[in-house]
């Protein structure tokens, strides 16, 4: 990806940090009740996962038997499998975040014997274990040493995948570069217009999700405006959190949770 602004990388830095609780909590959800909830790894190597993960910033931590890595922003959840391959060709092909010191998060991940493309001092790639690719942004302004920046789709028509997100989830549509955008309260969904990806469903990052703030109501309107979900809600295996599934038209799975962060 090639910074077109740097000065509109910084806007919206500043904007993503300053509607993000201190270190943690989800963002405060839109006029939609929605909010960036967690993207789902699904992984044979779990430690692994956590070592790369906490190498870039993040914490681990947990609800109840549902293990977790928290970025203010996002929660990165982990189940053990064996996933069909890695984000690459899938309709998710990486997740961003915004880090404070490109060098000491690469210095970070080095010992992790990780592929790292780094296309300028203030961007890289790194190709994390069994496949998760993460996109890396330096941007010295934001509140915490990271926080979480984007989700990136590619599909087939980029337009029409930014206006469902609008409409289904009250996202706020944009640009950004060459990319069409969907943003929600903790981060933006990034679109690129790609014929050739598949299902994330089985792979490394199975599915994206979308903290709802009545779950109930939210898939009712889903449902009425012709959306047929894959599971209708219920509690989750830690027997707290409230989820459905749903895809988007072009095979993003989605995870929809209701009181997905760990209580106090």
């Amino acid at each position: 990806m090639k910074i077109k602004s740097l000065s509109l990388l910084v806007l919206l830095a500043l904007v993503i940090a300053t509607a993000l609780p201190a270190l943690a909590e989800l963002a405060a959800p839109n006029t939609m009740g929605v909010s960036m909830g967690h993207v789902h790894v699904v992984a044979k190597d779990l430690a692994a996962q956590k070592a790369f993960l906490t190498a870039l910033g993040g914490t681990v931590t947990h609800n109840g038997s549902l293990e977790m890595v928290q970025f203010p922003g996002v929660f990165i959840n982990l189940r053990q499998g064996e996933p069909s391959g890695g984000t690459i060709g899938s309709r998710v092909n990486h997740f961003g975040l915004f880090v404070t010191d490109m060098n000491a998060t690469l210095a970070r991940v080095k010992p992790l014997g990780l592929t790292v493309t780094q296309n300028n001092p203030q961007q890289a790639f790194v190709l994390g274990p069994e496949g998760v690719r993460v996109e890396l942004h330096e941007v010295k302004t934001i509140a915490t040493p990271v926080v979480m920046d984007h989700v990136h789709l590619f599909v087939p028509d980029a337009i029409a995948a930014r206006d469902w997100y609008v409409k289904m989830f009250g996202a706020t549509p944009g640009e950004r570069g060459a990319f069409k955008t969907a943003t929600v309260p903790g981060g933006e969904i990034s679109i690129t217009k790609d014929e050739t990806t598949v299902t994330t469903k089985g792979r490394v990052v199975d599915h994206i999700g979308f903290e709802v703030k009545n779950l109930t109501e939210t898939v009712k309107r889903l449902e009425a405006a012709g959306i047929k979900m894959d599971r209708q809600p219920g509690l989750g295996g830690n027997g707290t959190t409230k989820i459905a599934f749903l895809y988007d038209p072009w095979g993003t799975y989605i995870e929809l949770t209701e009181g997905l962060a760990p209580k106090k």
